[in-house]
């Protein structure tokens, strides 16, 4: 990409978005593109044909998307696969309408099967069911992946699709029921720690494995990418290591120095029993996280108690 390349940055104020943007910013790109969604609403197809007619980018990414944790997936079924398809489907094609030059399109590890072999290889999508909680999210994020395959296949757009493991970092969303587990046990264990509660209780059993990646890490990933792959086969994003979530409890735990017990609530879902993703295709580009678990946390801890906490209180 060249410097003065205008680039499009689609859900710029959420976690993955607004990471990719400082990343751009930091490498010396001035001539990006956002808009907030009071400006641009992405599912309404009229609004987003006049933007890029409008602006004419050059590069797209595509990191809007209606994202949310288990409760969150359960709940708002129809919204998340309504709107992730209508996001898609509006900004995918009228990039191709406008002649974008190269488009990332940023699913998510859910896509795979709820029982795929570990580590998840990129080809393990489709093959087998998803898992229940978060299936038409899933679906919507396997479209987008599809639809990129169909418009390259079609048109020969040059439109590739990243799979990110599970998320955290600066301007994470640290509700307490739509949240991921990471950011809402950083919010648990905080607000336990300053109410002096005995017990924080964490949903599920504790035993799910999980593979965590800080934003800033895949928003160097995703820049690594856009220069460096050019295939229709999607792409994982990870770090090739994961923990199991009372381990990450006990982690957060500390990070935050709560003093108190942790109990798990078996009676709530524990979702996939474990998502670890194989990052060898990745790692045979050349690139590698840089930020481990422990730091990540710590950062996002204090983005938390800086930033964040506040307004929420």
């Amino acid at each position: 990409m060249e410097k003065r390349a205008k680039i499009y940055i689609a859900g710029h104020k959420g976690m993955v978005g607004s990471a990719i943007l400082r990343k751009l910013e930091r490498e010396g790109f001035s001539n990006l593109i956002t808009r907030g969604s009071k400006d641009l609403d992405l599912t309404v197809q009229e609004q987003v044909s006049d933007f890029f007619s409008k602006e004419q980018p050059d590069y797209v990414f595509l990191a809007a998307a209606r994202v949310g944790g288990i409760i969150a997936n359960s709940t708002y079924r129809a919204d998340f696969i309504y709107q992730n398809l209508a996001i898609q489907n509006n900004v995918i094609h009228h990039s191709y309408l406008n002649k974008v030059r190269k488009l990332m399109f940023l699913g998510s590890s859910c896509i795979y099967p709820k029982m795929a072999p570990q580590p998840i290889k990129e080809e393990y999508m489709l093959t087998g069911p998803l898992e229940y909680s978060n299936e038409p999210y899933a679906i919507a994020k396997i479209a987008g992946i599809k639809m990129c395959e169909a418009y390259r296949s079609q048109y020969n757009c040059n439109f590739i699709s990243v799979m990110p493991t599970n998320l955290y970092g600066y301007n994470d969303n640290y509700h307490p029921q739509n949240s991921h587990v990471l950011p809402a046990l950083i919010r648990k264990f905080h607000e336990a720690k300053i109410n002096s509660s005995q017990q924080v209780t964490v949903l599920g059993t504790g035993t799910p494995l999980r593979e965590f990646l800080f934003s800033d890490d895949l928003a160097d990933a995703c820049y690594f990418l856009m220069q460096n792959y050019d295939e229709p086969g999607l792409i994982n994003i990870g770090t090739g290591n994961d923990l199991s979530v009372s381990d990450l409890a006990c982690l957060i735990k500390t990070i935050t120095g709560y003093q108190g017990d942790i109990i798990f609530d078996s009676s709530k879902p524990d979702g996939t029993p474990k998502k670890l993703l194989d990052v060898s295709k990745l790692q045979a580009l050349g690139w590698r996280h840089q930020i481990d678990l422990k730091e990540g946390i710590k950062l996002a801890y204090e983005d938390f108690t800086k930033n964040v906490f506040i307004k929420i209180n």
